[in-house]
């Protein structure tokens, strides 16, 4: 059976205070070198354009569980299609392999990335 291509990944660009205001974004990213952008990367079931806007609202369950990253929901700023619309749609598993090849590609392109 085939698996159908639901998933998406994305990119967000962060706020440049995401660099000087978190000790941990600056430990992950020793190869940044302050001239290109601060980003996130994700994978989602849902639209980037929704999920967006879910982890900019602090978005939780009905259960009251959070689901919106911390990082998107302080320094998020908005989507850089450019960087990921040509990977998508995929698979769940493509989709969380392309999440951690896409993070890393960015971050040998001198990006400074945080993903999950």
């Amino acid at each position: 059976m085939l698996s159908k291509k639901k998933y998406f990944v994305y990119v967000v660009e962060l706020s440049q205070k995401v660099w000087t205001e978190s000790e941990k974004f600056r430990k992950v990213n020793p190869q940044y070198n302050g001239v290109l952008e601060c980003l996130y990367v994700g994978m989602t079931s849902q639209n980037p354009q929704e999920r967006f806007r879910k982890h900019k609202k602090g978005y939780r369950t009905k259960k009251g569980y959070k689901i919106s990253s911390w990082i998107v929901e302080k320094y998020g700023l908005y989507l850089r299609p450019s960087l990921y619309e040509k990977y998508n749609p995929l698979t769940k598993g493509e989709a969380i392999e392309m999440e951690k090849k896409l993070a890393l590609e960015l971050k040998r392109k001198r990006y400074a990335v945080w993903w999950n």
